[in-house]
């Protein structure tokens, strides 16, 4: 005769089947949100705005689902299945933000590129004091890079200082290029310099925006490559700002606002770039201030027919802005197959804006498609 169950068994079978819902519960989840991350990729936020903010939230979501199913193994829960193909996208994407070595056995490199979002010089680090102070400093120390092409965002001067004897002053051996906008205290925008000789240039302006994107065709030893010097929309938002500010619903609605058009305005802007780039008569380089994550559709677009540095000469995390880190690389240089990249390094002593300096060598490889 089969015994009675005592109220304590039948309660700690209760407590095990609700334990068992709600961690098949939270895997479920879990897994859903990485799996969105990993669409994001694919969806124009000028559509679906909201699918970015997933593709922001990658790395928290695949080190969620990672220790998850570490925990699911110990357990031997059946949801460690169901994790595991959660986590199998990953295995191909990681690598956008992580790289655990850098290739070896290249030929020498011949070119030496930079891209450096310097912040409008109202970031320092360093104790500078004075934006004239650091922008002098940030001058010194890209002259010790000796890079053949530079490529500046939100550079700025005062009003009464020219940006043409400022330049010509301080990078005497290189040829400059600048589009910048005056304003009420200064004159700020995208500057592009070359060593190398330039054989074309032009801009592209956004609708709606102080952001821009310059175009220079610069002279490497055995091709002609158009540089694109970007910077997609901002977001324009203080992180340390919607922190302090967190229970303030008029901050909040407002920082909402800034970033659904930031997300909305990128894909557009890119279409802009491309659409030059498939007019362009030589191969293109697209580098600069993205404002946006590895995952996200901005990179998607932007990376046919080109390589990212990073991922190909990168080592350890590529985050390239300093809030957030790890988290955040934005800044980026994706190349052409007439080039082939043989370091990638991001300067993280650089203490001079909220942004690191992407410092890239290349060889030249003749695969000339155009």
């Amino acid at each position: 005769m089969a015994k009675k169950r005592t109220n304590k068994q039948v309660e700690g079978g209760k407590h095990n089947l609700l334990s068992r819902l709600s961690f098949g519960t939270t895997a479920a989840l879990a897994s859903g949100l990485l799996l969105l991350s990993c669409v994001s990729l694919f969806v124009n936020p000028a559509k679906a705005w909201f699918f970015t903010i997933f593709g922001l939230l990658y790395l928290p979501f695949a080190l969620l689902v990672l220790v998850l199913l570490i925990w699911a193994i110990i357990r031997r829960s059946r949801t460690a299945g169901l994790l595991f193909l959660a986590l199998i996208p990953s295995f191909f994407l990681t690598g956008r933000y992580f790289q655990f070595s850098a290739p070896s056995g290249l030929p020498e490199p011949t070119l030496r590129v930079v891209s450096y979002n310097v912040g409008l010089f109202t970031h320092p680090k360093d104790g500078t004091t004075g934006r004239m102070a650091l922008a002098d400093s940030v001058c010194a120390y890209l002259g010790r890079l000796d890079a053949d092409v530079i490529c500046l965002q939100e550079f700025y001067l005062p009003n009464g200082q020219s940006t043409a004897e400022y330049l010509q002053q301080k990078f005497p051996l290189y040829r400059a290029e600048y589009y910048v906008l005056t304003g009420s205290s200064g004159h700020a925008g995208n500057v592009t310099l070359s060593r190398k000789p330039v054989r074309g240039k032009g801009k592209i302006d956004f609708d709606r925006s102080t952001n821009l994107a310059l175009y220079t065709d610069i002279a490497l030893d055995s091709s002609v490559v158009r540089f694109y010097n970007c910077h997609f929309e901002s977001y324009n938002i203080s992180p340390s700002r919607v922190v302090k500010g967190a229970g303030d619903d008029a901050l909040m609605e407002e920082t909402g606002r800034k970033m659904r058009r930031s997300i909305r305005e990128r894909p557009i802007q890119v279409e802009e770039v491309l659409r030059n780039v498939e007019q362009a008569p030589v191969q293109s380089a697209v580098l600069g201030d993205f404002n946006d994550n590895p995952l996200s559709y901005t990179c998607f677009r932007l990376l046919r027919g080109r390589r990212d540095s990073f991922v190909r000469a990168g080592r350890g995390f590529g985050a390239t802005y300093r809030t957030l880190w790890p988290l955040l690389r934005i800044d980026y240089i994706l190349y052409p197959p007439c080039m082939d990249a043989v370091s990638y390094t991001v300067d993280r002593k650089a203490p001079y804006s909220d942004h690191y300096p992407v410092i890239c060598t290349y060889y030249e490889t003749g695969r000339n498609l155009r």
